[in-house]
């Protein structure tokens, strides 16, 4: 999966396939073949700019 470098713009990428297409952050990276290297950068990328994951509402707050 090739998701952009910019944290703002890869919250939205990221929020859409989960509203759209899967029901856990978990579940994203396995199916868009997301290397726990990849799943943690985009975890830092996004806490970078004060967002975190919610399993309850299954997107990035």
């Amino acid at each position: 999966m090739n998701l952009p470098n910019d944290p703002v713009i890869l919250l939205s990428v990221v929020n859409t396939k989960l509203r759209d297409f899967y029901t856990s952050f978990d579940e994203m990276c396995s199916k868009e073949d997301i290397s726990d290297t990849e799943k943690e950068n985009i975890l830092k990328k996004l806490s970078s700019v004060g967002y975190t994951y919610s399993k309850e509402r299954n997107r990035f707050i």
